[in-house]
């Protein structure tokens, strides 16, 4: 009897070790299932990622007789990150766009060549035919100091940290077709320019009244995004903004366009091209000889770029 009851004990012992066994295979085949599956996104609702461009150039020439700086360095960097929402019928789209770059000559010095933070963050909600109720905040400044050089040897300070700050606060309609592009209009926007700093205040700089900090604005805003695979490896990207402030000569209207065509040249190398121009009525950058009056102009910033590219 002793004997049997080993017997059964033993042969328990041996089925609950084969069924840990088994049960422990079942687990394993469940989980490489679930890992084969994981390119099925659907139960994901964010998307987020990003690129990274650092560019550096630099020159020197040594009795060269036909002229020109003994020395040359540029260096600029560029970030562009994205965090996307999706779920149902609501959208909440993130991009932050960061950039910076310096030059270095031995005539001229160090000077600024690029600065820019700009942060937009989009909330919509689908009502049908491609159209979204959206809210929209956008800020855009700068890192560092940016100076007007009249002479070589003299520099005027023009803008700071938050001297200009663009802070933007929109509902509106957005009309989004695809993923490549968006349209978001809105008849009733506020927005406030901040010039933080005493001294570019003092000047009544970028149309902030003499000795204020912030200025306030209230019209209509329209901002087309379109972002496209033009061919292989070539990407574009613009960014079209256009406000009229209904409390100051609205027929002048502030365009704000940036434009960036990127090449990948492979893994790690790429190449960039970037057009800026900016429209503000409000800020004064030209002299009328003539009358003496300063006055608006066009303002372009182009930049050409080549080096180190990572996509994340």
């Amino acid at each position: 009897m002793k004997k049997f009851g080993l017997f059964t004990a033993l042969l328990l012992a041996v089925n609950l070790l084969y069924g840990q066994v088994e049960l422990k295979k079942a687990r394993e085949e469940n989980w490489k299932k679930i890992k084969r599956n994981e390119s099925d996104t659907s139960h994901k609702f964010w998307k987020k990622g990003g690129t990274f461009n650092l560019n550096v150039n630099q020159g020197s020439l040594t009795n060269w007789a036909a002229g020109g700086d003994k020395f040359s360095l540029s260096a600029g960097a560029t970030l562009s990150v994205f965090a996307n929402y999706t779920k149902g019928r609501h959208e909440w789209d993130n991009t932050l766009d960061l950039a910076y770059g310096y030059v270095k000559t031995t005539s001229l010095g160090m000077r600024k060549s690029d600065d820019r933070i700009d942060l937009t963050t989009k909330y919509g909600y689908d009502v049908g035919n491609n159209w979204y109720a959206s809210g929209l905040f956008n800020l855009r400044t700068q890192f560092a100091n940016g100076y007007l050089y009249p002479t070589d040897s003299t520099r005027d300070l023009v803008s700071k940290f938050f001297s200009p700050a663009y802070i933007l606060l929109s509902p509106g309609l957005d009309y989004k077709p695809n993923k490549e592009f968006s349209l978001f209009i809105s008849p009733v926007t506020g927005r406030w320019v901040a010039v933080l700093d005493d001294t570019l205040s003092a000047r009544g700089a970028y149309g902030v009244d003499t000795g204020k900090h912030v200025k306030s604005e209230f019209g209509a805003y329209l901002s087309a995004n379109w972002n496209k695979e033009i061919a292989k490896n070539i990407v574009y990207k613009t960014k079209l903004e256009l406000f009229s402030n209904y409390k100051q000569n609205p027929g002048n209207i502030d365009v704000f366009w940036t434009n960036v065509l990127s090449m990948k040249v492979n893994k790690y190398l790429s190449a960039t091209v970037s057009l800026d121009m900016i429209y503000d009525d409000d800020v004064k950058v030209f002299e009328n000889k003539a009358t003496g009056v300063m006055g608006p102009r066009l303002q372009v910033k182009q930049v050409i770029g080549v080096g180190f590219a990572a996509i994340f």
